[in-house]
């Protein structure tokens, strides 16, 4: 056996330990807390404390790579409590427990009935069913939770690797189900599976529309109010999303009750960050007076369901692009080119934070660097005209 004399054990100290043959290192500071180190590899946390002149006893605690060092230790100072106080350490959930408990469909289903239908807006509760119905139920959705352990979610993360974010998706919504039924009593504490499964890397998109692809894209908007295969609420609903920097679903759900066109104002009152009010530009406010009205319908981007909107703007924005020879641009976009052009015309992050309708000051600060390229820009700007009056002919080499 051996004893970390320098140090306690942390992620840091356990990930760095490797050894040849079965091996429990002892913590320096809480007496009977170790780690046990395999041939394999495997390490496991280990508690083994004595009472009562009785033999000492050896619990595992967990396995690292599940269970942190930091819980480890937590859950090491419980036991030993127990074990000095005379009692039994926690047992290992007996076999029939885990088949009379909760099944993860079970779980998944009361936290959708009971927590998002209750607590989170129509969009996202829509993204939260999709993601149990079409991963999770599939996947575990008859497994007893307290059977399902972190290498079957590492799994089912793994197997959704050619859609990086839906994997990642899909073990959040899991550990978010597995919170609830512990804080309601049905799951133990820290028994969340979902826990150090490393997530991928997502790559965030940063698409911004040119000038020219502006001035191509007004043209193929234009043409197409003449042309078949795009409808002139889909036209106006894409400009609408250029002239505003609206997000994709303020300009499809909105209403005409929403639109003020006097005080050119949209008035959201229920946006992705609560309720606010959109400026609208002369422009923007004649896109709108220009849109033909459905009877019926109150909508200002009707579908073609009667008295429901528009829900698919993805195929008309497509083709559009398609015509204008766009590439690699989505309808989001349109909102990033809005804060854009807002830099390049010396608006600063706080300002288009407001006209984005951002609440965190870290969302409008990925446009920081963008700010740095127009500061950059007016620097070689000033340096020029200067330079024109200071440099005279030694500028030209003579």
């Amino acid at each position: 056996m051996a004893k970390l004399t320098t140090t306690t054990i942390s992620r840091r100290t356990v990930e760095a330990l490797a050894v040849g043959k079965d091996t429990v290192f002892w913590d320096s500071e809480l007496s009977g807390f170790g780690v046990r180190v395999y041939p394999s590899g495997r390490k496991q946390y280990v508690v083994q404390t004595r009472a009562g002149g009785k033999a000492a006893k050896r619990v595992t605690v967990g396995r690292h790579g599940i269970v942190t060092a930091e819980e480890a230790r937590r859950r090491a100072a419980l036991i030993i409590a127990r074990i000095k106080a005379g009692e039994e350490p926690v047992p290992e959930t007996p076999a029939l427990a885990l088949a009379d408990g909760p099944t993860v469909g079970e779980l998944a289903r009361r936290w959708l009935d009971e927590h998002v239908a209750v607590r989170c807006k129509p969009k996202t509760a829509e993204m939260y069913a999709l993601i149990v119905d079409k991963h999770l139920l599939p996947a575990f959705g008859k497994v007893p939770a307290l059977a399902l352990d972190h290498a079957r979610v590492t799994g089912l993360h793994h197997s959704l690797r050619s859609t990086p974010s839906m994997a990642n998706r899909t073990v959040d919504v899991l550990s978010r189900i597995w919170n609830a039924a512990e804080d309601r009593g049905q799951l133990p504490e820290a028994s969340n599976p979902c826990r150090l499964v490393v997530k991928n890397r997502e790559r965030k998109r940063e698409r911004f529309l040119s000038e020219e692809e502006f001035r191509r894209l007004g043209r193929t908007l234009a043409e197409a109010e003449t042309r078949r295969g795009v409808s002139v609420h889909a036209v106006a609903a894409i400009r609408l999303l250029l002239l505003t920097g609206c997000r994709r679903n303020e300009i499809l759900t909105l209403r005409w009750r929403d639109v003020d066109l006097e005080a050119r104002e949209l008035k959201l009152e229920d946006s992705k960050t609560g309720a606010r009010v959109v400026p609208l530009s002369p422009e923007a406010a004649d896109v709108l007076a220009n849109i033909p009205r459905v009877e019926g319908n109150p909508h200002v981007i009707p579908g073609k369901l009667k008295g429901k909107r528009m829900r698919n703007l993805n195929d008309p924005w497509e083709l559009i692009c398609e015509r204008a020879k766009i590439e690699n641009a989505r309808l989001h976009d349109c909102r990033h080119s809005f804060a854009s052009r807002a830099l390049a015309l010396g608006e600063g992050l706080p300002m288009i934070g407001k006209l984005l309708g951002h609440t965190q000051v870290e969302t409008t600060a990925r446009y920081a660097h963008l700010a740095q390229h127009s500061v950059r820009e007016s620097a070689v700007l000033v340096s020029d005209s200067i330079a024109a009056d200071i440099l005279g002919d030694y500028r030209g080499g003579g």
